[in-house]
């Protein structure tokens, strides 16, 4: 599952791509984790909401744990009853530069990012909800992976076409499941050395993967 995406452009820019208003007084990351600030296309509006909704799961003496972020939503999922209100409802396009998927050995992985060829930025099927402990929330939408990336990874977000966004956002809950399918097209791929966690890159003397 997704657990980190980029986002590079300003949200004057991200608006105008996606023929919205702009929050001007929206903050996020350029590098979005969970539960961090990210940049959302909802209500004819580019605004900032926190990624995740909040699961607060019960700890073994009966205590609530504090929240924990769910970041991705499977399209095979969304019908049950964490995800149907949203789905239903509440459904939004997250803009992202790349997204980066954990690759290579365990202790030494590495950061890869998908993108699209030619695309300035993607448009993500994505899902919101209003919560008592971080406000806004949005979780992204996850297919099975492309086979360019299958080996990494088996899902993926889904990516929407720009003939396909008003369909996502403002179509029926049929319309919308529709789209619901892995990328059919080309992927850029952009292996680095960064480490996924602890930063800091791997040695050169070191193989990637």
């Amino acid at each position: 599952m997704c657990n980190l995406y980029r986002m590079t452009k300003t949200v004057d820019e991200v608006a105008k791509l996606f023929a919205v208003e702009a929050d001007r007084g929206a903050n996020f990351v350029a590098e979005v984790y969970p539960g961090y600030t990210g940049l959302v296309v909802e209500g004819g509006r580019a605004r900032a909401m926190t990624w995740g909704f909040p699961l607060v799961l019960t700890g073994r003496h009966g205590q609530k744990l504090k929240p924990k972020p769910v970041t991705n939503a499977r399209e095979d999922k969304l019908h049950t009853a964490f995800w149907r209100d949203s789905f239903t409802h509440r459904r939004c396009l997250v803009p992202a530069s790349q997204w980066a998927e954990p690759e290579g050995a365990s202790g030494q992985m590495t950061r890869t990012w998908y993108g699209l060829p030619d695309s300035e930025v993607l448009a993500i099927a994505a899902l919101w909800r209003p919560t008592a402990e971080w406000g806004d929330c949005y979780s992204l939408v996850m297919v099975d992976s492309a086979p360019q990336m299958a080996e990494v990874h088996d899902r993926m977000p889904v990516l929407l076409r720009p003939e396909q966004r008003a369909q996502w956002t403002e179509g029926s809950a049929d319309e919308a499941f529709a789209l619901c399918r892995t990328w059919p097209g080309e992927l850029t791929v952009e292996r680095t050395r960064d480490r996924w966690v602890g930063g800091g890159t791997v040695p050169r003397q070191e193989p990637l993967f």
